[in-house]
């Protein structure tokens, strides 16, 4: 298959690429910074093409998507600070992909975006989750918005909504939850995360949903 990445360079980004390359697929990463991006050695590279643009700027974006049979969004803020970039990208990502004609999108958001579900303990619900919201409330609002231009499309999309993400080696497992959070799944080694995005390209259940995804 062929795949367009967003958010290519970062912890999420690096391993779908990565894991998508190791599979054999064709992939396509959308950067800023090329240098920030590690190009496989071998065969590998030659299906690895690397495109420096402007995520906010659907025009420009229009060849990087154009032909591919999915395109994954690991777009993001690390902070308060530059957040706003996932739902200004996201709506242009989505804007060339319609004008493309390319239907498929998943995209990452993050689980606080919406409320756990029963099975939580009491200071988990009650102190964690409001903490967390409370410390990145720009981030998340973001992410809300985002999610908002991504139902209001016409493309085939999935949202992702993983918990606290690691860099920990992968467990090589994972669970999820169709329209939910994961039940007491407070992490996920992005390894996982990716594994999992790329078991959803082609499996219809998780088309125009919301997907929790934790160990």
């Amino acid at each position: 298959m062929r795949f367009t990445v967003f958010g290519a360079t970062g912890g999420t980004g690096r391993q779908l690429v990565r894991q998508a390359l190791d599979a054999g697929h064709e992939v396509t990463a959308v950067v800023r910074n090329p240098a920030r991006l590690p190009v496989p050695d071998g065969e590998a590279s030659a299906r690895l093409e690397v495109v420096t643009a402007d995520v906010t700027d659907p025009e420009s974006l229009v060849p990087a998507v154009a032909g591919r049979d999915a395109v994954l969004s690991a777009l993001g803020a690390p902070g308060n600070k530059s957040a706003g970039i996932a739902s200004r990208g996201t709506r242009a990502v989505l804007s060339a992909m319609e004008e493309a004609g390319v239907r498929r999108y998943i995209g990452v958001s993050a689980a606080p975006v919406v409320a756990w579900g029963e099975g939580e303990t009491l200071l988990f619900r009650t102190v964690v989750v409001p903490l967390v919201r409370r410390a990145l409330r720009r981030v998340y609002e973001d992410l809300a918005v985002m999610e908002d231009a991504i139902r209001a499309s016409d493309a085939d999309w999935t949202v992702v909504r993983p918990p606290k993400l690691t860099d920990e080696p992968p467990k090589g497992t994972y669970r999820r939850a169709i329209g939910a959070n994961v039940r007491r799944g407070h992490s996920v080694p992005r390894a996982d995360l990716a594994a999992a995005i790329l078991a959803m390209v082609d499996d219809p259940a998780t088309v125009r949903k919301g997907v929790g995804v934790a160990s």
